[in-house]
């Protein structure tokens, strides 16, 4: 399957984290990155390497970004990457050995987090479907952020892929305010029963911040991972205590519309 495998990348101000990306997918005949515009680094990292095909479009929404990059692509599969992503040793083995059958469409990963370079022994990251048939798979938008639609059948990768941003904590609070905006839109808008129970816990507007800082600090261990564990768990922490916010907001002043800014701010 190897040659039959385009990765994908995303990025928009990711100098911080580019180039340990793409010196593990060196085996690729072609990377192809969707830019929204970076005004860093990015892009003259990105050409430092030749197997990179070079794509700018102005950023709207992740999935229409995805959806771009994969209409670009020429290989039957796509391997779907972050630019925080690092393939862990042995995945490009893995994905040479692989024959995938008629009836699969998509494998999903398993992630190693990483906290400035240092693993933790839990997330709550979860697994994704990174590796896809391009003529069985399209982005669809999901909440804060877009899910892979798939029809027909789906298999597991053994090999990591790490998860290691470095970008500054800055940048990270910009992000979860945009994605606490957009989640908490879709959480109120979907009626209660058919939650899950996390999610049933965030529409509370209180009941997830408690339950995160404790289940990530003692069901994931992360406590034993020293500052970086502590330094997760209060991160996810806080990104529910920044979704609790929008959700109260909503409540509290239902006239507002979803996004609207204050003048004064």
């Amino acid at each position: 399957m190897l040659h039959d495998v385009t990765p994908l990348i995303l990025t928009w101000n990711e100098e911080a984290n580019l180039e340990r990306s793409l010196a593990r997918l060196s085996w690729a005949n072609q990377v192809v990155i969707v830019d929204s515009f970076s005004t860093d680094r990015t892009e003259e990292i990105a050409k430092r390497h030749p197997n990179v095909r070079w794509i700018q479009r102005a950023f709207d929404n992740h999935t229409d970004q995805w959806n771009h990059g994969v209409d670009a692509i020429k290989t039957p599969w796509v391997l779907a990457m972050d630019a925080d992503y690092v393939l862990d040793e042995g995945f490009e083995d893995e994905l040479a050995a692989t024959n995938a059958p008629r009836t699969v469409n998509a494998y999903f990963a398993r992630f190693r987090y990483l906290i400035h370079g240092r693993s933790l022994s839990a997330s709550l990251y979860p697994p994704r479907a990174v590796l896809f048939r391009k003529s069985g798979c399209r982005y669809i938008q999901d909440g804060h952020t877009q899910t892979l639609n798939i029809s027909g059948e789906t298999g597991w990768l053994n090999s990591l892929i790490a998860h290691d941003d470095r970008k500054p904590l800055s940048r990270w609070f910009s992000s979860q305010a945009k994605y606490a905006a957009l989640e908490a839109e879709k959480l109120l808008s979907i009626p209660v029963g058919t939650l899950r129970i996390q999610d049933r816990l965030r529409r509370t507007g209180w009941a997830a911040i408690p339950a995160t800082f404790l289940y990530t600090l003692l069901a994931k261990r992360t406590l034993l991972d020293g500052w970086p564990g502590w330094y997760y768990t209060l991160q996810r922490t806080l990104a529910e205590v920044m979704l609790a916010l929008e959700i109260l907001e909503r409540r509290l002043a239902p006239a507002r519309k979803p996004g609207a800014s204050n003048p004064e701010s």
